[in-house]
């Protein structure tokens, strides 16, 4: 039997994206300025139709100073990550 893992919280994922930019004061143009990605992209993936690439997540996390692993542990909230199941 095969068991699978819960679904992502990509809802999570988008709010801290937006989280971050907010604290910082940034404009979805100024984030698009620093992390080389288009306005649109950023208004897309923040609302949520569509979820990016693992290279543009990266891009975002550079361009924030936030770590990409920290950045992607929000995917987990709500359920147990892998790794630190227990019984």
């Amino acid at each position: 039997m095969t068991i699978f893992p819960p679904d992502p919280n990509l809802d999570a994922l988008r709010l801290e994206l937006s989280r971050l930019r907010g604290e910082r004061g940034w404009t979805y143009d100024e984030l698009a300025r620093r992390s080389g990605l288009s306005r649109r992209t950023l208004i897309e993936i923040e609302q949520g139709r569509t979820i990016g690439s693992l290279p543009t997540w990266h891009a975002l996390a550079h361009a924030l100073g936030a770590p990409l692993d920290e950045l992607f542990g929000t995917l987990c909230s709500g359920h147990t990550p892998p790794g630190k199941q227990t019984d």
